[in-house]
This record gives structure tokens, C-alpha cells and sequence, in this order.
């Protein structure tokens, strides 16, 4: 509002002094612009022109000085209308421990999803998101909440031994989504993403909880080999794909096989973006962006129409102009004798 009000009292100045400037012009109009005393039509205009880019001009700076500084740094917080939560459900029973996972087969499950999760941070603004962690096996326990620390989730993911926190038995991933329900439930609706990463060996066909208004986005990730699986318990234990994609599409999400690939920038964008009513800073510009677009073209704006005034802004061309002719020679006379 203080740049608005700025701007408009600048403007009103540039056009008093138009008008004075004008009525000036107005005495000297026939040294200026010839016999007729008139300008060229289009420079009616230039007053409003002059006056409009020095407002635009003044308001983006004055916009950009009141703003909050813009830091480019994904350790620094952002403001809390752009904060957004992600939930991780990570199971941790026995079969993540397999080594089937990974391009060559070569790595432990649990180890591909830290690997998986390390890109998936990388490549997300991580100042903006605090994250919470649900620790899933026969139960689920929640480990950490809305952490805004990646190195707190990367030692979750790789250092901590969480199956020895549950009594052994069947997995159930269902109770890992219900205690991320109750934890995004006082949360502000749309601004929460569910990320679920298992092998899905055991996942109940029902007792899937509804989600709270909080959670927008869902993304299941899959890892173990789905091909050929590895003896646990006395089953055959392999990435379940069918098991997994139905969870995701009961939960209104998608699925992704993350055996192999990482998870894709346009999946990611996708699983990140904001359910906000208000304007995001990817919904279009931003006062930002358009002081910054303002000052631009003011600026340009008020350098241009000097040299256009000056260049085509009067049809009068003062002064003599002959048509030249080439030289003659000169007949040399002859000395007079006398």
C-alpha cells in the first residue's frame, strides 16, 4: 500500500510539471516546430507516457525496497505461508534388509530408499518443507516431527536400526498411514504431501484410513527387486508392484517403482505442489517480479523518449538547404600583354 501511494503522488507531480512544462513549450513553439507551431501528432501523448513510466518506475523501487529480502538459500526458513509438510511413511521391518534393490540388485532395500529419498531432498527446496518421519512395522511409532534438518532424516534413513522398537510379526503398513492421518489432522488444509516407501510385501486389502483435509498430494515408492524375491520368514518377499499401486490409488495417489529410477522431476514437482487458495510463487508472477518488471520498463521507457522527441518529433527542418552541383573548371586566361 506505502508504494501505491507513492507512486500516486509522484504521478501527480510528473503531470503538473507536464503542464508546466507544456505551457512553456507553448511560447517558443514557433522557434521549436516551424511556421505552424505544432509537434508532431503522437507527442500529445508523451506527457501521460513520462508521467506513467516515472510512477511505474518509482513504485517498483519502493516495492522492492519494503519487501522482504529473497534468499536463494535452502538453509535459511521461509516464510510460513510457504511452508509445506511432507510425512514420510518408511517401513522398516525385516524384508527391507534384503539385498535385492538397486540397479544391480546389489544393495539392501532399506539402503535404496535412503538413496532414493537422499535425491528426492536434493531437489526440493528443503527450507520450505518440514518434515515428519513414521517409523512402520507391526505398528508404527512416529520418530520425528516437522523437522526442517535433512541430515536429521538422512540419519533416520541410514543409521538407525528401527525394526528392534517393534515385537516381530506381519507387517502393517495401514497403521503407518493411520498415524500420519492423525498427525496431519490440526494442520492447514493442502499443505502436506504423504510419501510411503516400502517393499509392500504384506498390505491389507482393507481398514485404509481417511486422509485429513491436510494431505494433498500422496506418492507410493517401491523398492525390492519385482521380478525375483528372496526367502523371509517362510515366504517368497519381493517388491509386491500391484499391492503397492492399489495402496496408492486408494490413497488418491501415485505410484512409483523406485527399485530402478529415481523418482522424476515432473513426478516430484507434482507430489510438491501446493493446494493453496492464495497465489504460490509458481502460480504466476509475484509482486516481486513485476517491481522488478516495472522499474525495467519504466527506466526504458523514460530513456527512449528524449531521442524519439528529438529524432521524429517535429516535421520542421530548419535551414537552407541547396542542391549541390558539381564543380566547373575554370578557363585559364591567358596573361594580359601589353
Amino acid at each position: 500500500m506505502v508504494a501505491e501511494v507513492v507512486a500516486g503522488v509522484l504521478l501527480a507531480l510528473v503531470l503538473i510539471a507536464e503542464l508546466i512544462h507544456a505551457r512553456r513549450v507553448s511560447r517558443a513553439a514557433v522557434l521549436a516546430f516551424g511556421p505552424t507551431g505544432r509537434p508532431a501528432p503522437w507527442t500529445r501523448i508523451t506527457p501521460v507516457i513520462r508521467a506513467t513510466s516515472a510512477g511505474a518506475f518509482v513504485w517498483g523501487l519502493t516495492t522492492l525496497l519494503l519487501l522482504p529480502p529473497k534468499v536463494h538459500d535452502r538453509t535459511e526458513q521461509a516464510p510460513k505461508t510457504e511452508t509445506r509438510d511432507i510425512i514420510l511413511v518408511l517401513d522398516v521391518s525385516p524384508s527391507m534388509r534384503l539385498q535385492d534393490a538397486g540397479p544391480g540388485g546389489s544393495v539392501s532395500r532399506s539402503a535404496r530408499a535412503a538413496e532414493l529419498m537422499k535425491s528426492f531432498y536434493s531437489r526440493i527446496q528443503s527450507s520450505r518443507f518440514r518434515t515428519s518421519v513414521v517409523a512402520c512395522y507391526t505398528g508404527a511409532r512416529p520418530v520425528v516431527e516437522r523437522t526442517t534438518d535433512p541430515e536429521v532424516v538422512r540419519n533416520i534413513l541410514t543409521d538407525l536400526p528401527m525394526h528392534f522398537a517393534f515385537r516381530a510379526g506381519p507387517t502393517d503398513l495401514i497403521s503407518g498411514v493411520e498415524e500420519a492421518a492423525r498427525m496431519a489432522t490440526p494442520w492447514r488444509a493442502g499443505t502436506a504431501t504423504l510419501v510411503v516407501v516400502s517393499d509392500g510385501d504384506t498390505i491389507a486389502a482393507t481398514g485404509m484410513p481417511p486422509l485429513p483435509p491436510a494431505v494433498s498430494r500422496v506418492l507410493v515408492i517401491g523398492v525390492g527387486d519385482t521380478a525375483n524375491g528372496k526367502f523371509i520368514d517362510g515366504h517368497n518377499s519381493r517388491q509386491d508392484v500391484s499391492s503397492l499401486r492399489q495402496l496408492a490409488t486408494r490413497l488418491g495417489g501415485e505410484y512409483h517403482d523406485g527399485n530402478v529410477q529415481h523418482v522424476s522431476t515432473d513426478l516430484l514437482q507434482q507430489s510438491m505442489r501446493s493446494d493453496d487458495k492464495g497465489r504460490s510463487e509458481t502460480d504466476g508472477p509475484t509482486r516481486r517480479e513485476a517491481a522488478l518488471a516495472a522499474v525495467v520498463t519504466g527506466a526504458l521507457v523514460l530513456a527512449l523518449v528524449p531521442v524519439l522527441l528529438h529524432t521524429a518529433g517535429t516535421y520542421w527542418r530548419p535551414g537552407t538547404r541547396l542542391p549541390q552541383q558539381p564543380a566547373r573548371a575554370r578557363p585559364i586566361q591567358a596573361p594580359a600583354t601589353r
